[in-house]
This record gives structure tokens, sequence and C-alpha cells, in this order.
């Protein structure tokens, strides 16, 4: 297989003299490049042409490989009759496959010449016909390289857009040209530090760009648009891609300009960058220290009916000015740290939706070690045909070394009346009730209570 990969990459590379377009002389003058969350990008693309006056045709190359033809927008003075998205592209493959019945050379390794019609191809399996008549059939062409007189018709070496201009009079003029294309997302990730006591940290933000669209877009103007933006799914036609992206880390000076848009959220970067065709750009969009965050410890008795269950540890904050935050957040991964003596330790990890500013934002971190919670029915009692009563004992045990608050969530369902309790609980909404039970250190703490269901 590594034999035939290499026999392929001399082939193109021994062709590739042949190659050549047509192409009316153009200069790219501005580049825009807008993302989106959903495999989406827009490209504002201007270029200065030499135009003739009346009707001509021109190749606009270099545009992305996944664009979609139908969204093609083109502004300049004149008229555009006729627009054609050409994607069928060079391969060793198609040209051999449009030189079926012509002639074709094969150069060995030690310098011999092969020349026949070629009449089959299949994988590197060749069948020549020689000038005498006769079949050279070669199982393996992986020690020859390929020569052809010349690229065959309606191959081309990029995706091309080619137009049918009508102007009205000739010379130089901008023509702008914006397009969707796919193959392009967007997202964020956080960094986030907890200090030594978890009452403050630091979270550092990244936006992460991948570019799988098929073209780099060189010093282009770069914008972020955070939101869920509604689309037609079926309204796309784009190209099979294969590649694999790989990482690149880059600084963030300057930072990115935050703006509202419809409703959405605009982050334009404040310089130029290069977006390279498979590849993953990371880029700094905020850092902010001394943010104030709330440690709690939460249980779900649901979530285990009456096992022994684990207690949740969360970290909640809000996301205000008055809290050195105040900043909408697009969704994204939150990795959480905290020092360990003099190194930074990986504690956890969670997922947020689009945040916007002055809302609390709550992060699960894991699940406590030292905390074990459980509960148990006591007691099933029928009262009549639409009256039941159960009661609960719900055990906190904390094998730490400080007291700890445990907030107990259970949801209750409909028609219940709490008839005894040994605490205070508050009502979440008409369905769940939320126990704060204070747990000593080293110790334990016993909850009972009992619901009253009527029935209708």
């Amino acid at each position: 297989m590594n034999r035939f990969v290499n026999f392929i990459m001399v082939c193109a590379i021994f062709i590739a003299p042949f190659f050549a377009t047509n192409t009316h002389a153009q200069e790219q003058k501005d580049l825009a490049v807008t993302v989106y969350n959903n495999n989406l990008g827009v490209v504002k693309d201007i270029r200065l042409f030499d135009l003739q006056k009346g009707r001509s045709q021109i190749k606009i190359n270099d545009v992305a490989q996944q664009i979609d033809a139908t969204s093609v927008k083109i502004k300049f003075d004149g008229e555009v009759v006729e627009q054609n998205y050409q994607y069928d592209l060079v391969s060793l493959d198609k040209i051999l496959d449009r030189y079926i019945d012509k002639d074709i050379q094969l150069l060995g390794d030690k310098g011999e010449l092969l020349e026949g019609t070629l009449l089959s191809v299949y994988g590197s399996q060749i069948v020549l016909k020689k000038k005498d008549g006769g079949l050279l059939m070669l199982p393996s062409a992986s020690q020859y390289r390929i020569s052809v007189s010349a690229l065959p018709e309606g191959l081309i070496t990029k995706p091309t857009l080619l137009c049918l201009f009508d102007t009205k009079k000739a010379g130089r003029q901008d023509v702008e040209m914006t397009y969707m294309t796919a193959g392009m997302n967007w997202h964020a990730e956080y960094v986030a530090t907890l200090d030594n006591d978890d009452k403050t940290m630091d979270l550092n933000a990244w936006v992460s760009i991948q570019n799988n669209s098929g073209v780099t877009y060189p010093n282009a103007k770069l914008k972020l648009i955070a939101g869920d933006v509604n689309r037609v799914q079926n309204a796309v036609r784009t190209m099979a891609f294969d590649g694999m992206a790989f990482e690149k880390k880059e600084m963030a000076a300057p930072q990115f300009q935050e703006s509202a848009l419809f409703e959405y959220h605009s982050y334009g970067l404040q310089r130029p960058t290069t977006l390279a065709n498979n590849e993953t750009k990371q880029i700094s969009l905020f850092e902010k220290e001394n943010i104030k965050v709330v440690k709690k410890y939460t249980f779900d008795v649901n979530q285990y009916n009456g096992e022994k269950g684990k207690v949740a540890v969360t970290v909640e904050f809000d996301n205000k000015e008055n809290n050195n935050m105040g900043v909408p957040m697009p969704k994204g991964k939150v990795r959480i740290y905290k020092p360990d003596g003099k190194t930074l330790e990986f504690i956890g990890e969670d997922q947020i939706d689009h945040t916007p500013k002055d809302e609390k934002v709550t992060l699960k971190i894991g699940d406590a070690f030292d905390i074990v919670a459980s509960e148990i029915t006591t007691d099933n009692v029928q009262i009549t045909n639409k009256v039941h009563e159960y009661s609960y004992k719900l055990t906190l045990k904390n094998r730490k070394t400080e007291d700890v608050t445990v907030e107990v969530k259970k949801a209750l369902g409909a028609y219940w009346d709490v008839r005894k309790k040994s605490m205070d609980f508050e009502k979440l909404d008409a369905e769940t009730i939320l126990f704060k039970v204070p747990v000593p250190a080293g110790g334990e703490k016993e909850v009972t209570y009992t619901i009253r269901y009527t029935y209708l």
C-alpha cells in the first residue's frame, strides 16, 4: 500500500508542469471571514480585476472547496450573466480515466521507457496496447512514473467560480464576492483555577476555530458569531473532504471586540489572522481574575432510589461586573484546576451553554469522596383509597475534617403535603423541595419527614 501511495505522489509531481489556467489577472484587496457555531462560515472577498468591455468570462480561483454555490453574491459595476462552480479537481485516477484509448508513457526506475495506448487502469494495475499490436500488462505500476501529453479538458487544480460578466466599460475595478461555506466551526474553551480555600477563581477563555473548508484564508479579518442561528439543514451542497486538523495556539494580543448582533453576540478580532486549511487555531478571548465563587455539595435523592448515593460538588459564580465578570460567555467546555503545593492539578470539567452577562453559572466538578448520603422509606400507610402517607429517613455522613452543608433535593410529584419534618425545607417549585442540611466534621446527620399524597 505504501509503495502505491508513493507511486501516486511521484506521478502527481511528474505531471504537475502540464497544469495551466486561463484566469484573468486578479489581486485580492480585502478578505473577511465570519465563523458560526454550526459548521458555517461566511466569506467576503474583494478582488481587483482588469475587465473587458461587454461580455467576458473570468475565473475566480481559491474559493472554498465546500462552498454553497447557491449562496454566492457578486457585486461590481456591471451584471453577472451566469456563474458556475467547477469542482472536478485533478487527481491521478481522473487523469488516467480520461486517457483511456490514448497514448501514455511510463518511465521505469532504471530509465526504461514503455509507450502505448492505455486500455485499462484499476488501482495500480495498467494494461497497454503496444505499437506492434501486442498487450503489455503491469500487475503493479508502482515502479514507474507516468507521463501524459496535457491536462484533460474539464479538470482543474483548484475549486473555481467561472463567471460570465457584462460590463459597460473596460478597466480595473473591484469585484466583491460573498458566499457561505461548510467546514468551518468554532467553540469556546475555558480554564478555571480555584484558589486554596475555594472562594475565588481565575478564568481564562480561549476560542478554537476549525477550518476544513478546503482553502486557506490569508490575512483575513476574523469575526465569530455566538448564538443558535436557525438553518435549513438540506440547503447546502458540500463536497466530501478528507484530512486531519492539527492544533496551533496563538497569544491573545489584542483581544476580541465583543458587540451585540441581532439576537446573537459578535466577536471581532482586532488584527488580521491567517486561517490555514485543515487547521485548528486557538486565540485568547479574555482573562478574568479574583472571581468570587460558592462551593456547594448537592444530593439528588431521585437519582438513587433508596441506595447509597454520591454527593456532587459544584462551584457557582455570578457573571456580573461587580464580580470581575459581566461578559457574554459563548458555550464551551470549562476545565477546572486547583493548586497542590507548587503545581496545578486537574479536578474536573463541565460544559456551559451560551450564557449572557448577569446570569449565574454553575459548574459541576465531580463527586465528594468523603461525604456519603442515602435515603430509605421507613413507613408506607394507606389511609383511604385516595390518601397515602410515606415516611422517609435521610442520612448524611461527613468524613471530612471540616463542617459542610449538603443541599438535598427531592422531586415529589403532584398532590403532596409534608405532614411531619425534623427540619425546615425550601419549596423550589410545585413538585420539588430542598433541605439544606448542616453536617459536622466527622459526624452524621439524619433528617426525617412524612409526605401525604391525596389522589383525585
